[in-house]
């Protein structure tokens, strides 16, 4: 694949041999020459799981302290007084059986379902459209909760979902922000997703955790992060 030349020059800026600090990845991304976009800074740790094996996916959240820099459209699968708490809280979509029936006719416009415990009978209607593009609510990353006030506010404010199995190759990864953030936020940011990925190390996971952690912008090489960065 023919690499576009500011990609060329971001790449001779970096030492392909060596594993860098968090700051000094974040300040050479920074570095690079800039496209007429913003783009996203994506963070990706290849982990020692066996993702075949129940117990060693990795599934959960993150909340970034400094947000994504995306602005997030929420749907909200609820009715009644959940409903209005969800809109109160800035929901992008609220609704029931009218939203499947939306969804089921082909309409996607949204980049994450939240659904009070009461609508899954509905939403399971879903599986086939929604759980292929990694939309399908889950209580294990705080998608399907009683509280989808409190859950479309953390969206909306930087919470980020992680998987890591065998359909990931075993792969961590998330936006992390943006690359017109303050390197200082991004820094805060980068920590954040690796501090809580290396807590959620299953018990059951051998040998070394983490084979390798890779900072990048979404049109720019790769950044190999040094592994004794991360907390234990």
């Amino acid at each position: 694949m023919a690499r576009g030349k500011k990609y060329l020059q971001a790449l001779e800026n970096i030492d392909r041999d060596k594993a860098y600090s968090i700051e000094d990845a974040v300040g050479l991304l920074k570095s690079f020459p800039m496209l007429k976009f913003d783009q996203t800074v994506e963070i990706t740790l290849n982990l020692g799981i066996d993702g075949r094996q129940a117990d060693q996916i990795l599934r959960g959240t993150v909340m970034l302290p400094h947000g994504t820099g995306k602005d997030i459209r929420v749907l909200v699968m609820a009715q009644g007084e959940t409903a209005q708490e969800a809109e109160d809280a800035g929901a992008d979509f609220v609704g029931g059986a009218d939203l499947v029936a939306k969804i089921e006719g082909g309409w996607l416009d949204f980049d994450l379902v939240v659904a009070s415990p009461d609508m899954m009978g509905q939403v399971g209607k879903l599986g086939r459209v929604l759980g292929p593009r990694g939309l399908m609510p889950n209580p294990k990353t705080g998608t399907v909760t009683r509280e989808v006030g409190q859950a479309v506010r953390e969206a909306k404010a930087g919470r980020v979902e992680y998987r890591a199995d065998s359909k990931s190759g075993n792969n961590a990864q998330a936006a992390v922000g943006k690359l017109s953030f303050e390197a200082e936020s991004l820094v805060e940011n980068v920590k954040a997703f690796t501090d809580a990925i290396m807590r959620a190390k299953p018990s059951s996971a051998k040998g070394q955790f983490v084979n390798k952690c890779v900072l990048s912008s979404a049109m720019g090489p790769g950044i190999k992060i040094d592994r004794s960065q991360l907390a234990a």
